[in-house]
């Protein structure tokens, strides 16, 4: 059996920017999308209250067959001095490449690495696992032996892939940690989908950033115990209070895990 976390190590907590025509935003489930703010403002926003690292996801890239935001990457590069993960419209090893360029420190692939696994071995091999995550974005299905499926496009589409294999796959192939998102809980507030959590880690040892559904301070716990070496949020940091990020990691604190 794999590896799960080791206590020692700090949790990491991550604020996500999902970015459309240059602005932040928000929805429920990935529809209903609302204005949260400028990306840039707030990736600094939240580099000064002490965010582990900041996640931007081009959320449309994929669905209008285009690429990722490189302008709203470059600003926020020379704004924040915290890791910076990209994804949304990374299809090849250019893309990456272009990326890494602009000031990213890491780039996210998910419908292109769906569509064509190869561009993992790919990007990994010219550059390191690393600097490559994987944004997988699942659902619940009775469609898969899992129960848990691979969905593309930002959430709009189904696949009928079997999400833990996939993450199984992707890690073999090279991907240097797995974004697991639920779709189901995306924006919720209702807390993580634990046992999707529980599920892909005991299927993989690289890390995983647990994502969807955290509405207060006292979820996160849950999907740390759940074994994610990382948590990830928006609506709880662009909506909540502005200590949001502090409470997060005074929680983590009270239940034992260790942060930065």
């Amino acid at each position: 059996m794999p590896t799960p976390r080791k206590p020692d190590v700090a949790v990491r907590v991550i604020a996500c920017l999902d970015v459309d025509a240059g602005r932040v935003v928000k929805g429920v489930n990935f529809a209903d999308l609302r204005d949260a703010g400028d990306p840039v403002e707030l990736a600094a926003r939240y580099g000064r209250l002490g965010i582990d690292e900041l996640v931007f996801l081009d959320v449309t890239a994929s669905t209008q067959d285009r690429d990722t935001m490189h302008e709203v990457v470059q600003r926020a590069a020379g704004e924040v001095f915290i890791p910076l993960t990209v994804g949304g419209g990374v299809r090849s090893v250019e893309d990456v490449d272009r990326l890494l360029r602009d000031g990213a420190d890491k780039a996210s692939v998910n419908t292109a690495a769906v569509v064509r696994p190869e561009l993992i071995d790919e990007v990994a091999e010219r550059f390191g696992s690393q600097v490559l995550t994987l944004s997988l974005d699942a659902r619940r299905s009775d469609a898969t032996e899992s129960g848990f499926e691979v969905t593309v496009k930002g959430g709009r589409e189904g696949t009928g892939r079997c999400a833990v294999e996939w993450a199984r796959e992707a890690e073999r192939r090279g991907v240097g940690e797995i974004l697991l998102n639920s779709i189901d809980a995306d924006g919720t507030r209702d807390g993580f989908d634990v046992e999707m959590i529980r599920a892909v880690r005991a299927a993989v040892t690289v890390p995983l950033i647990a994502s969807g559904g955290a509405g207060e301070p006292a979820h996160f716990p849950a999907a740390v115990a759940a074994g994610a070496d990382a948590v990830l949020a928006a609506s709880v940091f662009h909506f909540g209070a502005d200590d949001a990020i502090a409470q997060v990691k005074d929680a983590l604190r009270a239940s034992g895990a260790s942060v930065r």
